[in-house]
């Protein structure tokens, strides 16, 4: 009789878990990965779509190319029966009752707008491909509307771009927002250069709190000659129409608001009844979930502790590494040998802070400015699947180095949406560019 092992969600740690898994399961045992997507999300290389730095293609990888004697199944979990050991999907051909023996939990996590007031309804995430698609195509439609607009406090208002988030992402699509608009100017002459503005808002100290203060300042200094506004020490209290509101009291005017910061767990967890910390799954040192046999966890919807006890940054260095450990975890359960507990020492963290610009600490050494940059390509490319997918994706990168970013707007018009009366004031509504 086949067994199951079944790996719910796409991203770093379950393809990485699938992969080394599927070389060295027992007979008898039948790999299962699921996911919403057929594909996975390189989420650290979203800001570069933002800017056109990179195209959509290039941060997604096929999850069957990925995959070599594992079954994958498109579809989301419904339903998890802990007794009966069955998942029920959703899928394309209707429901699906998928058995498992062991179960690892590895969906990520979701963006949680509700973190600051007024966020649903005025702020953009940055979690998808569909995100920052969206705001690249945002910005190209602001700078249109500032060409036809008359009164110049109208026009300062749609030039406004504030990015909520200090950290990581907010650092990188600040940067990214910046470099494409300067880029994009060139093809908006009625557009004043010092129209179009960029403020990034962080509620502490310094940018980059991860990182040591000195890269945190070099990142500071990078957005800054870019002519991104940074403002530390500045909480948003709520988003508006017109901009974000600050704790002290004081506003920033601008009517685009991506908000980078906030994360509420998958509500897959709610049916599972496990009790969460920090919106983390909790789990053993060896990566099971206590008191849940053949339950398992990793990535950013666990909260691992790591060999000195803290818990594991949700990065896909940690996820990947934690991958291997639960890979190996997982087989000595199935031989009924020992587990082991994960600990990973960390290679080192970086960002980028606009086109050919980045920060990077990578062991003791701390890097700013064009090496760290190329550094932070040359990971993310060695991730990608497949020799043949690598090479393309470095000639383009090292082509578009060279060149400026892109500004087509792509909106996917339908035919039958072609002739679509437009509303006054807005771009004309398609099922991938909602109405604005």
């Amino acid at each position: 009789m086949t067994r199951h092992v079944v790996i719910v969600g796409g991203g770093f740690g379950g393809t990485a878990l699938a992969r080394r898994l599927e070389r060295r399961l027992p007979e008898g045992w039948q790999l299962t990965l699921v996911s919403e997507e057929s594909t996975t999300t390189f989420n650290p290389l979203l800001a570069e779509v933002v800017g056109a730095a990179v195209f959509p293609e290039q941060v997604v990888a096929p999850i069957r190319e990925m995959l070599k004697s594992s079954r994958f199944v498109m579809g989301r979990v419904t339903r998890v029966d802990g007794q009966a050991r069955t998942l029920r999907l959703s899928t394309l051909a209707g429901p699906l009752d998928l058995p498992y023996d062991h179960l690892v939990l590895a969906f990520g996590t979701r963006a949680n707008l509700d973190l600051v007031p007024g966020s649903p309804k005025h702020a953009l995430p940055l979690k998808l491909v569909g995100d920052a698609m969206f705001i690249r195509n945002r910005v190209l439609q602001r700078l249109a509307r500032i060409e036809l607009e008359s009164d110049a406090a109208r026009r300062r208002l749609l030039g406004g771009f504030v990015v909520i988030g200090g950290g990581f992402s907010g650092v990188e699509v600040a940067g990214a927002l910046a470099d494409f608009i300067r880029g994009a100017l060139r093809a908006y002459p009625r557009v004043a250069p010092d129209e179009p503005s960029v403020t990034l808002l962080h509620d502490g100290e310094r940018l980059l709190p991860e990182l040591p203060a000195s890269l945190g300042e070099a990142a500071a200094r990078s957005l800054a000659a870019r002519g991104v506004r940074v403002r530390l020490g500045a909480r948003a209290a709520a988003v508006q129409a017109e901009g974000v509101a600050l704790a002290d009291g004081g506003f920033i005017e601008g009517a685009t608001v991506v908000c980078t910061i906030g994360t509420r767990a998958n509500p897959l967890v709610e049916q599972l009844g496990l009790a969460l910390q920090r919106g983390r799954i909790p789990v053993a040192p060896d990566l099971s979930v206590p008191q849940r046999p053949g339950l398992w966890a990793l990535g950013d919807c666990a909260l691992v502790p790591n060999g000195d006890g803290t818990p594991c940054p949700p990065t896909a260095q940690f996820a990947v590494a934690q991958a291997r450990a639960l890979a190996d975890n997982l087989l000595a359960t199935l031989e009924g040998t020992p587990t082991r507990p994960f600990s990973h020492r960390s290679r080192g963290m970086m960002a980028t802070t606009g086109h050919l610009k980045g920060v990077a600490q990578v062991g003791g050494l701390s890097l700013s400015g064009l090496p760290a940059w190329l550094l932070w390509r040359a990971y993310y490319l060695l991730l990608m699947p497949t020799w043949g997918r690598k090479l393309r994706i470095w000639v383009e990168w090292s082509w578009s180095m060279f060149f400026s970013a892109d500004i087509t707007h792509l909106r996917f018009t339908r035919t039958a949406e072609a002739d679509a009366e437009p509303v006054p004031g807005q771009p004309l509504p398609t099922p991938s560019q909602p109405t604005v």
